[in-house]
């Protein structure tokens, strides 16, 4: 392996990073020079100074291979997991050395479940670069630098295969070069909608910004400790719930929805299932919501619709506290913060595509059983899946609990309850952000053991690699 060459991916992504720290020093610099400037720019100055050094000795991009494009990814992931969270120990305050991590890896990997027991209590730089985090992991950081650097050659192709997984590979039709522009084009659009509705409804420019940030990139930081019931405005959690489902959806179906294309998101099987999947739990736990009495019958829908919204998006915002909702509320939330929204867009999880792949293979067992003689195909939006394709689903899937139940055991050994261990380790490894127990949606993560948040730090990372590309540096020697 080319370890100069890996060298100097890693560095772009680190410039990337170094970047936006100079515009989050920018923020602090004309909100009156506030606390945050100093750290950010020495954040800048230390994150460009190493990502720049590999360029002395790689001048010209060289060609890599798969192995290689799996190391860079994993890598290029810790760096910016590492240099991101430089801005919060220069700061200080709460941010000691394994909470600054602990944050910086939420933030990226759009998880969003912070240990800030004082969220306003940061300046705004450092509020504008949590939110800056969530936006370069929600795209993906390796796509950010794709989309930048204009030529990369044949590196381009092999770090655009493994950052992107098959199942998000789906309804891009066209060339590495406008997928990838076709991504970033769209990202940008919601952003900028966001931003400007959320004006509208009330917030100001700096809130719009940095929800809009969270909102797309379905992470969940807020500049409020009480998230968006910071605000008890109707309009705000309309237009919040609409862009969190909105992200939920495949960014190749949301462009050719639309351009006016034939494949869209109202002929998507796996679209209509999650819209499907919306509809009936947020009625589900509305009427559950109303019948015991937790809320009237209006604020039933508001809230249970806001929060279903919240999870299966793996966006963890707030608008009422759902650790304190009825036991058939609460399993509802937790099964769909596992499943979630649909592959190809910024979510985490299992991804709805996968459900529907499953229970479409269980429907051609049970008539392959009844027929015996009969020839049946598993088929998803009219096109028969190969049996590589089932299969991935039935590994990743088990490969994907069985994650969430280690990582169960190992926060109960550190003295945690069960219902924490658990719901922290579905949400962290979903990118959910919000869980139940201690770890609640109006609480934090401020609380649990060093150990804990190491392991669940740990656990955002596979979930967001998708558990076998972040194995993949653990296999380097079985590679040929």
């Amino acid at each position: 392996m080319k370890g100069h060459v890996v060298l100097r991916y890693v560095g772009m992504v680190m410039l990337l990073n170094a970047f936006f720290m100079l515009a989050a020093a920018a923020v602090s610099l004309f909100n009156d020079l506030d606390t945050g400037f100093y750290p950010l720019i020495l954040s800048f100055i230390l994150t460009a100074i190493m990502g720049g050094f590999p360029f002395i000795f790689v001048t010209k991009p060289e060609p890599i291979t798969n192995k290689e494009s799996y190391f860079i990814m994993v890598s290029a992931w810790a760096m910016a997991c590492l240099t991101g969270m430089l801005p919060y120990i220069l700061w200080g305050g709460e941010f000691d050395l394994v909470n600054a991590w602990y944050e910086s890896v939420s933030g990226y990997t759009t998880t969003g479940c912070t240990i800030l027991t004082d969220v306003e209590a940061l300046p705004k730089g450092l509020l504008f670069w949590r939110s800056c985090t969530h936006m370069l992991g929600g795209a993906g950081i390796i796509l950010f630098v794709l989309a930048v650097v204009p030529t990369m050659g044949k590196a381009k192709v092999a770090l655009y295969n493994v950052e992107l997984s098959s199942l998000a590979k789906e309804n891009y039709r066209f060339r590495i070069r406008k997928t990838m522009r076709i991504i970033m084009v769209v990202y940008l659009i919601l952003i900028t909608a966001e931003t400007l509705l959320l004006r509208l409804a009330g917030m100001d420019w700096f809130d719009s910004v940095n929800h809009s940030f969270s909102t797309i990139a379905t992470g969940g930081f807020s500049t409020h400790s009480l998230s968006i019931a910071y605000y008890n405005n109707v309009w705000i959690e309309m237009i919040v719930t609409f862009f969190m489902i909105i992200s939920g959806i495949h960014f190749g179906l949301l462009f050719a929805t639309i351009t006016t294309k034939r494949n869209n998101i109202f002929r998507s099987e796996v679209s209509r299932f999650y819209i499907f999947c919306i509809i009936g739990a947020s009625a589900a736990i509305a009427v559950n919501l109303w019948n015991t009495n937790t809320y009237s019958f209006t604020d039933s829908i508001r809230y249970g619709t806001f929060q279903l919204a919240s999870v299966i998006s793996t966006t963890g915002f707030a608008t009422a506290n759902s650790g304190v909702w009825p036991a058939m509320s609460v399993s509802v939330l937790i099964f769909f913060s596992m499943i979630c929204a649909c592959a190809g867009s910024t979510t985490g999880g299992i991804k709805s595509d996968r459900l529907l792949i499953m229970l479409k293979t269980f429907r051609t067992r049970m008539l392959q059983i009844q027929h015996p003689n009969a020839i049946v195909r598993t088929k998803l939006n009219g096109v028969t899946l190969d049996d590589s394709a089932v299969s991935s689903v039935f590994i990743f899937v088990p490969l994907y609990l069985l994650v969430c139940i280690i990582s169960t055991w190992i926060l109960s050994a550190l003295g945690i309850d069960l219902m924490t261990s658990f719901s922290a380790s579905v949400s962290c490894m979903g990118n959910v952000g919000v869980g139940f127990g201690l770890v609640s949606s109006l609480s934090n993560y401020s609380m649990l053991p060093v150990g804990a948040k190491m392991v669940l730090s740990l656990v955002m990372l596979m979930g967001r690699l998708e558990i076998f590309g972040f194995l993949q540096i653990f296999l380097m020697r079985s590679w040929k």
